[in-house]
């Protein structure tokens, strides 16, 4: 084959190796998985690790903060909630922790909850579980002592939880085993002037 002949070959070639070419990419773009966003929750009252603002405590209104989320993952059908304290009573010898609000069944098309919500204000086919002040609903913080940490925890889950009355923490996580798809978490923290 002279020079001439190998060059036309190679050349006409191109055409052929550039599809192939062309079309692995687009095949391996296709299978690609699409850009996935982590579950995240944030508030427009508190940064992380900062100090909640009096009139989400016990020493203000004792309003529930207002929490947006978002990058809730496919298939969930449901979202809780829990916000716990783990530096009950005091941050330097913490005995135990204190649960201030539990929620469950959060519909998936809601993006957040308002500031100071209730039953009333939840959205719709949310329900609430028992903190540890033996009652529904939100309990603010309200530290004996010390500056403590507020986590206010959130779960994206690929069910949606049968009627479980008014359950504890405890019960609440039980119910979740298996399920979580997702979760997010957002610490704030109080400390009471004295």
């Amino acid at each position: 084959m002279d020079r001439t002949t190998a060059i036309r070959a190679a050349v006409q070639g191109v055409p052929s190796l550039l599809l192939l070419a062309l079309t692995s990419c687009s095949e391996a773009h296709r299978q690609a998985p699409e850009g996935t966003m982590s579950l995240s929750l944030s508030s427009p009252a508190f940064y992380e690790n900062r100090p909640i603002p009096t009139r989400f405590t016990c020493d203000g209104g004792d309003l529930s903060p207002p929490l947006d989320w978002n990058g809730v993952p496919p298939g969930t059908k449901s979202l809780a909630l829990i916000v716990d304290d783990p530096d009950a009573p005091d941050p330097a010898a913490p005995r135990t922790t204190w649960v201030h609000w539990v929620l469950y069944d959060i519909p998936v098309s809601a993006d957040g909850l308002p500031e100071g919500a209730s039953a009333g204000s939840l959205p719709p086919g949310t329900r609430e579980g028992t903190n540890d002040w033996n009652r529904t609903g939100f309990g603010g913080p309200c530290p004996p002592v010390g500056r403590h940490r507020y986590f206010h925890k959130l779960y994206a889950l690929d069910t949606t939880l049968p009627d479980l009355g008014a359950p504890t923490k405890a019960e609440l996580e039980r119910a979740m085993e298996g399920h979580v798809l997702a979760r997010a978490e957002l610490v704030g923290t109080y400390e009471r002037a004295r």
